[in-house]
């Protein structure tokens, strides 16, 4: 059973991905139980304009994020440029390859996935279901498979209480056009994620290249996580 009424720390916690207190079961996913009902009525309204809106990724904890974030630290799972391609790690400093991840990837303890609040999404109705999803740009723009549900959803989301917080290039994390936000759950967690909560949690795990981290987490944390497209309302 969810509290009536979290703590701060709690609520810290639940921020950084450490804890589920907030989420229910929806749809094989897990969500905040705040943004189900917003979520359903996009999805209807998604349908009678006909698509088939569906999530690809929502919740994901720290230490799921912490095993995409290892792999790619490590070389074991390519890590893609703004023109899609690999990068080469190999001759990078640690900073060095903190930001070329992070382009795409989040910090572990900062990733919006942690709220519950934020989704990848897509239209199953348009492609076969072996269609194997990238959630690259060009499947969202242009003619791409998705390109018709993103001019929908660039008039329609905010009127059901989401928007897009990597909809420009802010210079931080590349635009995401398949990545919701839940426009006031979000922003409460977002108050609840600190300096200080995510060093101690980070100081706490087994991240590649943590004393890197550590050492420019306020830069970090500006450039990538607050730095991100504002909502309309």
């Amino acid at each position: 059973m969810i509290p009536t009424k979290l703590t701060s720390q709690q609520l810290a916690e639940c921020a950084c991905g450490k804890d589920e207190l907030l989420l229910v079961d929806y749809q094989a996913h897990k969500l905040h139980k705040d943004i189900i009902d917003d979520f359903m009525q996009l999805q209807n309204a998604a349908r009678d304009a006909g698509f088939t809106l569906t999530i690809a990724s929502s919740f994901r904890n720290f230490e799921r994020q912490a095993l995409i974030w290892n792999a790619k630290f490590n070389g074991h799972r390519p890590v893609l440029n703004k023109q899609q391609q690999p990068v080469d790690l190999a001759s990078m400093t640690d900073i060095e390859k903190c930001h070329a991840i992070m382009l795409y990837s989040a910090l572990p303890g900062t990733s919006r996935h942690h709220f519950g609040t934020d989704l990848d999404i897509f239209d199953q109705a348009c492609v076969a279901d072996n269609y194997q999803l990238q959630l690259e740009p060009h499947e969202y723009q242009d003619n791409g498979p998705f390109s018709a549900l993103t001019k929908w959803l660039d008039s329609h989301l905010e009127k059901y209480g989401f928007y897009r917080p990597y909809q420009h290039d802010l210079g931080g994390v590349a635009p995401e056009p398949w990545h919701i936000s839940h426009i006031a759950q979000s922003a409460i967690l977002l108050q609840h994620m600190s300096l200080t909560v995510l060093a101690n949690t980070i100081n706490n795990s087994q991240l590649a290249g943590k004393a890197a981290i550590l050492a420019n987490l306020p830069q970090l944390y500006q450039r990538y996580v607050l730095n991100v497209s504002p909502a309309a309302v």
